[in-house]
């Protein structure tokens, strides 16, 4: 959390043209008479920083004339007209800084959700996804159907220098690119490893070499017992859910490589950059210490172009110390992991209720078309009631993963039963991702007083496809259905939530605007919104969401000097042509940070070669160790466990379908934090 904080009223004091120290100084020295002497004063005060541009969006009101910005070191002390800002400083010493001058100014853009872990182990990869993602390191064309998908992973393979490199791609969905599985991958190579991660990063895909190199035999998967030996297809060199948990320990080491974090961890800080991000937030991250300590060597130090905030994962914390009483205490402990320019959030968690939207796992009412599709929770509701009721009780801000609209019912079910039982005012529980909810279930988010983060890109990505599949026409129209929301007052926020959406708000901002499919149609007008909320969501509205609103999320007196530089007005373009707005950079608490070059990655120093599987397997020097904090982060509240606290695991049937479950995120994660376990 900032250290600093500089009340409204002193900031409005400033606006008056003197500051409260100043008027402290004047009355207890010598009690200046005259303006003479006051403007005495006002000479000796901080220099002031007057940028210029075509226009400043202030989220503040959003005036036109607004073409300057007044900046006392980290802070803003007025916006306004140009002659009325220099006016207001009057004799207070000021120069004024032209490199805006034919850009546009707006409040600091905010990420309300990212995951940079995960996004440094998938960007770093051969990218063939159903999304175009334009990284730093260049564009990659979403692959729309599965010509498409089988045509790029073969001229990926193709240009590979080295006869023995690994291939590793990230992006598959079986939704959009059929099926691709270990004959599939033979055909592009028998003597190249190829090991393809889902979309979702919850299942694995290897071709013969892959098996072969990494030592995963027939006789090694025929030892898995249960739902593992159940989701592992030797033949076939498919592996998910538990199947694939089972085989990441001989995998994590190609995948959790020092090189490959650290170098994905710059990409992904990189990448938010260029998308103008000034702030962003991960909730619910993987538990280690040492992770977050990797992760901090990338994103805390004094050259980081912005600042990184955690929520801490509940439904893990819930299951090691909800039945001991230490869990708040754990949960408080979380709050000396951060530094520099990455702090955990003080007061706020992050649990989880049903299952993914990438996988059709969400708890709806109206059955699924079908019988391929069934709900999950990833916290069973007596489980999620319990850890609810103890965070509620403790003062916390609570940010809920919820896809389906049964999912909305047993959340507010628990916000009303709280506030029935404990009254707390501005509470903020907050709908996380959104992905469906009934029309009339919106006033009582607002009665209850909730609030809503939404990943208006499901739109965009799923709603073509789950109108034929799943969902059916209507409901798929509908996802994230932010119209009855807006009506009802109810703050609303954008999240990416990247890898799982690009990481850009401005993308986010047309996705929200348009709600246009990959079709290019629109899907649920009724729930567009106007540019200016679309604007909201990732700047004031976002902060919000994050209880940060009186330090950022727009540009006002006292408030951080956080601005993202845009080579166009978001108000001038077409609303399609929004995600197109180039980004000159950022500057954060009064800093400029331009976007600059990126080097380029060796893809092929990131994949190690032929061989790699067996040098990897030296290095696990605890199996024991690496096993028990493996079964620890699988036991921790995934989807395939009913009773996380009693290591009773029961089938997921999502799972059995080959469809991501509750946590992608934290199965990948949590074989990582076991690699580097021993590594520690």
């Amino acid at each position: 959390m900032y250290k600093t904080k500089l009340s409204r009223r002193t900031a409005l004091s400033l606006l008056a043209g003197v500051s409260t120290a100043v008027v402290a100084n004047v009355a207890g020295s010598h009690a200046a008479s005259t303006l003479q002497d006051l403007g005495s004063q006002l000479k000796v005060l901080p220099e002031v920083t007057v940028y210029i541009a075509k226009r400043v969006i202030t989220m503040e009101g959003n005036e036109q004339d607004v073409d300057a910005v007044a900046v006392v070191g980290d802070r803003v002390l007025t916006a306004g007209p140009r002659a009325k800002v220099i006016d207001r400083i009057g004799q207070q010493p000021f120069r004024v800084d032209e490199t805006f001058a034919d850009k546009v100014i707006i409040a600091g853009l905010i990420d309300q959700h990212v995951h940079p872990f995960l996004a440094a182990l998938t960007l770093t990869a051969e990218i063939i996804s159903i999304e175009d993602w334009n990284l730093p390191t260049g564009l990659s064309r979403a692959a729309a159907n599965a010509e498409e998908y089988r045509a790029r992973l073969s001229s990926a393979e193709d240009a590979m220098e080295d006869p023995d490199a690994l291939l590793l791609s990230w992006g598959y969905h079986h939704f959009f690119h059929g099926e691709v599985r270990r004959p599939q991958l033979d055909e592009i190579s028998r003597t190249r490893p190829i090991i393809i991660i889902h979309r979702s990063a919850h299942e694995l895909i290897f071709n013969t070499a892959a098996l072969d190199v990494l030592g995963i035999t027939e006789e090694l998967v025929n030892t898995f017992e249960g739902l593992a030996l159940e989701q592992s297809n030797f033949e076939q060199g498919h592996f998910y859910e538990t199947g694939m948990f089972s085989v990441l320990p001989t995998v994590a080491p190609v995948l959790a490589t020092p090189e490959r974090l650290g170098t994905g961890l710059e990409l992904t800080r990189d990448y938010m950059h260029r998308a103008g991000v000034t702030v962003a937030a991960e909730p619910g991250g993987v538990l280690s210490r040492p992770l977050q300590q990797a992760t901090n060597a990338v994103f805390s130090g004094s050259d980081s172009p912005l600042r990184t905030y955690f929520i801490p994962d509940g439904k893990s914390l819930a299951a090691l110390h909800l039945e001991d009483g230490t869990l708040i205490e754990e949960t408080e402990k979380l709050l000396e992991w951060g530094e520099g320019k990455t702090a955990f959030l003080p007061k706020q968690v992050k649990l989880f209720a049903d299952g993914a939207i990438y996988s059709l796992a969400m708890q709806v009412s109206e059955p699924y078309q079908g019988d391929d599709f069934h709900g999950e929770w990833i916290m069973q509701p007596d489980e999620f009631n319990e850890a609810f009721d103890a965070y509620w009780e403790a003062g916390y801000q609570l940010h809920i993963h919820q896809t389906g609209d049964l999912a909305v019912d047993m959340i507010l079910d628990a916000v009303e039963r709280n506030m029935r039982r404990k009254p707390r005012p501005d509470h903020r529980t907050t709908f996380v991702h959104f992905g469906y909810a009934r029309e009339d279930q919106a006033e009582r988010i607002a009665e209850l007083g909730c609030i809503v983060s939404a990943n208006p890109y499901y739109v965009t990505a799923l709603s073509d496809r789950y109108g034929e599949i799943g969902l059916g026409p209507d409901r798929a129209d509908d996802i994230v259905p932010v119209g009855p929301i807006k009506a009802n007052g109810i703050p609303i926020s954008f999240h990416s939530d990247v890898p799982m959406a690009p990481g850009e708000p401005l993308f986010l901002v047309w996705a929200g605007v348009n709600r246009t499919t990959v079709s290019d149609r629109v899907a649920g007008p009724e729930h567009r919104l106007s540019v200016e909320d679309a604007l909201r969501a990732v700047t004031i509205d976002a902060a919000q969401s994050l209880r940060l609103e009186t330090e950022l999320g727009s540009i006002a007196p006292g408030k951080f000097a956080n601005f993202t530089i845009l080579e166009a007005d978001p108000f001038e373009v077409e609303p399609d042509k929004i995600k197109n707005i180039g980004i000159w950079g950022t500057v954060l608490e009064g800093e400029l940070f331009p976007v600059g070059s990126v080097k380029a990655i060796d893809k092929a120093m990131l994949s190690p070669a032929k061989g790699a599987g067996q040098m990897a397997h030296g290095v696990r020097e605890e199996p024991e160790a690496q096993s028990l904090i493996a079964q620890k982060g699988l036991l921790a509240g995934c989807s395939c466990c009913a009773s996380p606290a009693s290591f009773v695991c029961t089938p997921s049937v999502a799972g059995q379908t080959s469809t991501v479950s509750c946590c992608g995120t934290n199965a990948l994660g949590w074989a990582v934090v076991s690699e580097w376990a021993t590594r520690a």
